[in-house]
C-alpha cells in the first residue's frame, strides 16, 4: 500500500433546488391562488474519520468531490427534495486546511466524528411565499442558492503514542518489528525505512500502545535534506520521543546531539517532548564494554534522563525499557505530567 500523508481535495456542495410558480386548479376553489413549493437544500459534504484507513491515497486520483443538488419545488405546495450530503471518509488523525488561506478547519481525530467543510445551498422560495393582499397572483419565485465550494488540503499526523527517532540505521524498524507484529523492511544499510511504520505493542494489562517508528532523521532534516523531514509532523501528536541511538557509531554523543538539533529547528514544542534514550546494538560490543559504560554515562549527563541499554535483535533489555514507558504513559494519563 502507498502511504501517501498530504493531498489536496475539491469540494463543492449541492445546489439549492428552483422555487415552482404554480396555481391550485381545483373545481370548487374559484380562486385557487399561488401553489408553487419552495426548493430542496443541496447537499452539504462531510469529513468523517474512519479507523480502516491509514493513508490518503484515495485521494491522489479521486481529488473532487460533489454533493446532490436540491430538487426543484413542486405543484400543490410541494417542497423539493433535499440533496444527499456527500460523506467523505478520511484516516484518523486527518488535519484539513483551507488551501487558498492555509486556515486550519479542523482536527479529526476520534472515529464518530464529523466536520461540514461545505454547506449546501439554501432552497429558492416558490410563488405560494410571495402572495399578500397586494399580490393576489404572484407569477414568479427564486432560483436555489450555490452550495460553498473549497480547496482543502489535508495533511495526516498519525496517531501514536510513542514515536521512535534516531538517525538511518539506528535499528529503529528492528526494534518496533521486535516489540509489535508490525514487520517493516529491515536490512544493513540506511534509509530502509521511507514511510512511517506504526506498530501496536501491548502492555502487561492487555492494552495496546501505538509506537510509530519514523524514517531516519539527518542534519538538515527541517530544511529538507533527507527523508525524515516529510513524516516529522508525525510525531506531533506523541506523547513520548524514544530516541534511539547506534553504540556501534563513531560518536554517539554527537549523533544525539544531531537529532535534538533537528527536533529544536523543527519546533512545534518536539524539543521539549519527553524523551527516553537508548543506546541500540549492544551485543556487537558487551554489555560491559568500557566505551559503551562511558557513552552512557555521559549522554545521562547531557540529556539528564537515564540512558537503556538495548539490543533490539537480540531482545536484550527491552523488558525495562518497556516498564520505563508504561509508567511515564501510566503516570501521563493520571494528569501527572
Amino acid at each position: 500500500m502507498q502511504f501517501i500523508d498530504r493531498t489536496e481535495i475539491e469540494v463543492e456542495a449541492g445546489k439549492g433546488g428552483d422555487g415552482m410558480v404554480a396555481f391550485r386548479r381545483e373545481k370548487f376553489v374559484p380562486a385557487g391562488g399561488p401553489a408553487g413549493g419552495n426548493g430542496g437544500r443541496g447537499g452539504s459534504v462531510i469529513l468523517k474519520p474512519v479507523e480502516r484507513l491509514q493513508t490518503l491515497l484515495d485521494f491522489r486520483y479521486n481529488h473532487r468531490f460533489k454533493a446532490e443538488d436540491g430538487k426543484r419545488g413542486g405543484p400543490k405546495n410541494r417542497t423539493g427534495a433535499s440533496g444527499s450530503d456527500r460523506v467523505i471518509e478520511v484516516p484518523c488523525g486527518t488535519v484539513v486546511y483551507d488551501a487558498e488561506t492555509g486556515e486550519q478547519m479542523t482536527d479529526l481525530v476520534a472515529p464518530g466524528q464529523e466536520f461540514c467543510v461545505a454547506e449546501g445551498g439554501k432552497g429558492g422560495l416558490g410563488n405560494r411565499h410571495f402572495l399578500s393582499n397586494q399580490n393576489r397572483a404572484p407569477d414568479y419565485a427564486l432560483p436555489g442558492l450555490p452550495g460553498e465550494s473549497r480547496r482543502l488540503r489535508l495533511e495526516l499526523k498519525l496517531l501514536a503514542e510513542v514515536g521512535i527517532v534516531g538517525l538511518p540505521n539506528a535499528g529503529k524498524s528492528t526494534l518496533i518489528s521486535a516489540l509489535s507484529s508490525a514487520r517493516p523492511k529491515v536490512a544493513d544499510y540506511p534509509f530502509t525505512t521511507l514511510i512511517p511504520n506504526l506498530g501496536v505493542v501491548r502492555k502487561p494489562t492487555g492494552d495496546g500502545t501505538v509506537f510509530a517508528d519514523i524514517p531516519g532523521l539527518i542534519e538538515g532534516a527541517h530544511l529538507g535534506t533527507g527523508l525524515g523531514h516529510e513524516f516529522l509532523r508525525h510525531i506531533e501528536r506523541t506523547r513520548i520521543l524514544l530516541h534511539l541511538i547506534d553504540i556501534t557509531d563513531r560518536d554517539p554523543i554527537a549523533n544525539y546531539q544531531v537529532i535534538q538539533g533537528e527536533l529544536k529547528a523543527y519546533g512545534r514544542g518536539l524539543e521539549n517532548r519527553p524523551q527516553i534514550l537508548a543506546l541500540n546494538k549492544v551485543d556487537a560490543v558487551g554489555e560491559d564494554d568500557e566505551r559503551l559504560q562511558a557513552i552512557a554515562s555521559q549522554l545521562q549527563d547531557v540529556a539528564g534522563t537515564p540512558v537503556f541499554q538495548i539490543s533490539a535483535v537480540a531482545g536484550i533489555g527491552l523488558d525495562p525499557l518497556l516498564q520505563e514507558i508504561w509508567q511515564f504513559l501510566d503516570r501521563a494519563a493520571a494528569g501527572e505530567i
